[in-house]
């Protein structure tokens, strides 16, 4: 199998640090991948394929490699031996020929093995103008089989417009390579051209592919050392700071924090401290308690009389939720909070009726003019600031609120350029205001208890059952009141016809 590191230039691999967890990960694939490739020892062989008026030289199937895993590692489990594949192909040391997707496949799929020159553990860290040099090099040999993707071509423009001034250095590295390349085998230069596309898949790999050079243990210790000097895969300096990467954007340099950054560490953590917690066991009580509390008024999970409109034909229940004569469970719903109240009709005219007794109607009347704003044509926006202003807030307004200082100048300096939301402090403030005070005294009110009262009366009059009460109505009989009782009690439809045939016949 041919080798790359005699044609290509520059520094050798810089000394591995082998007390690196990378390095360990590294040196136990390259082992795996050594016994694989030693076919005296009962690797896998490395043929040539045969395909329609070409060879495809040095490459080996995806399910020999999967074989020889479950073989000689004691693998049961073939997914697990595809999994460990992929993990050894994402690293770059065994790759596919025909795509640029480096996972192992257990099917006839072709592989070729990574030449050791392009290993990750020769700690490669490649260069923008590296990057430049090889995607201008594909644009020069006019290749099917090499012409660039679209990620590519747009990485190329890329780093063109980022490195004007040495475009034509790097122009002149790749026509130097190619004149190179062209004076080898074929079969050597195909196999070469395979194993630096599989090494730049590995570092500029395809938008949305994992990079598995991106969160290296490495590169990080490598950080705290800027006076290493980095290696070129061409030999190529790249003189003073390395570009953005056009795919992942390389982390800025850490600089010595000044004082004012300290303060600012010091102040974010105080205010971290100060956050108020709450534990998760309290939260999911808070959720249990809601989700019982609503469960009656969900129509999907709880059965309703009358039936939702979702599951037959009849409209009734819609009908009632629309109409301004709410049910006893409308009017329930009412005491959970302001903002239930406020989004049923009947509710927000209940309220607004209490508000008008205690005389601090204008509250409401200023969130709903604040509401109704929000929702008009943009023209009209502006007008109807304006009128709210001189409405509620204005001085010697008719409806004037009461607002807090700060409240009232932000709502003032808003209104120098109006728009929707002019008046959201003012609207929060007076929601607040309403839900602290007005809003639990409408619920301790007879207009409010009157009406939850009234509704728990209601008797089942859509039913034949409003017949009794027209029945107990006029007749001096004690047993309409035993049949009475009886038939709302067990709900039963035969105890109402029962009743029925004892009116027509005169059994009383």
């Amino acid at each position: 199998m041919a080798e790359g590191s005699k044609d290509r230039g520059g520094p050798g691999p810089a000394e591995p640090e082998e007390d690196s967890p990378n390095m360990i990960v590294y040196r136990k694939m390259e082992d795996i991948v050594t016994r694989i490739q030693d076919e005296k020892a009962g690797g896998v062989a490395i043929r040539t394929v045969k395909s329609f008026l070409s060879k495809i030289p040095s490459v080996v199937s995806g399910a020999d490699i999967v074989q020889w895993l479950m073989k000689n590692l004691s693998i049961e489990d073939p997914a697990e031996a595809i999994h460990l594949g992929s993990l050894i192909a994402a690293h770059g040391y065994i790759f596919p020929i025909n795509d640029h997707v480096l996972t192992l496949k257990d099917d006839g799929t072709l592989y070729r093995f990574q030449s050791p020159y392009f290993w990750p553990s020769n700690c490669w860290e490649p260069e923008n103008t590296d990057y430049a040099i090889y995607l201008c090099k594909r644009t020069m040999q006019n290749k099917a089989r090499l012409e660039l993707a679209d990620y590519e071509a747009e990485n190329l423009a890329r780093l063109q417009r980022a490195f004007a001034r040495k475009w034509e250095f790097i122009f002149m590295q790749a026509e130097a390579q190619v004149k190179i390349d062209r004076k080898k085998d074929k079969a050597e230069r195909k196999i070469l051209d395979s194993q630096e596309r599989a090494f730049w898949d590995v570092h500029r790999p395809v938008p949305g592919c994992v990079n598995t050079t991106e969160m290296d243990i490495r590169k990080c210790r490598r950080e705290k050392n800027p006076h290493r000097v980095k290696k070129s895969v061409y030999g190529v300096p790249d003189d003073g700071q390395s570009q953005p990467s056009p795919v992942h954007v390389s982390s800025q340099p850490a600089r010595k924090p000044t004082r004012e950054d300290v303060q600012k560490e010091i102040t974010f953590l105080n205010t971290q401290l100060d956050r108020h917690c709450m534990k998760v066991s309290k939260v999911a009580d808070s959720l249990m308690t809601y989700t019982e509390q609503f469960l009656e008024y969900d129509p999907f999970v709880s059965a309703v009389d009358p039936s939702i409109p979702w599951i037959t034909d009849d409209t009734t229940f819609w009908d009632l939720e629309a109409s301004r004569e709410p049910s006893q469970q409308r009017v329930k719903k009412w005491g959970f909070s302001l903002e239930e109240a406020l989004k049923d009709p009947a509710g927000r005219d209940q309220f607004l009726k209490f508000l008008e007794s205690e005389f601090s109607s204008e509250n409401l009347r200023f969130w709903l003019a604040v509401q109704d704003m929000k929702r008009r044509p943009h023209q009209e926006v502006s007008s109807r600031a304006q009128e709210i202003w001189q409405e509620f807030l204005a001085e010697g307004a008719p409806s004037s609120i009461n607002l807090d200082s700060h409240s009232y100048e932000r709502t003032s300096q808003n209104l120098k350029d109006p728009g929707r939301y002019s008046y959201e402090d003012a609207q929060d403030h007076i929601f607040q205001l309403m839900k602290s005070d007005s809003y639990a005294r409408f619920l301790r009110s007879n207009i409010y208890q009157d009406l939850l009262l009234a509704r728990k009366k209601v008797s089942y009059t859509h039913t034949p059952r409003s017949l009794i009460c027209t029945a107990l109505t006029h007749s001096p009989h004690r047993s309409y009141f035993f049949y009475a009782w009886l038939a709302i009690k067990i709900k039963s439809q035969i105890c109402d016809l029962f009743f029925m045939n004892s009116v027509k016949y005169g059994s009383f």
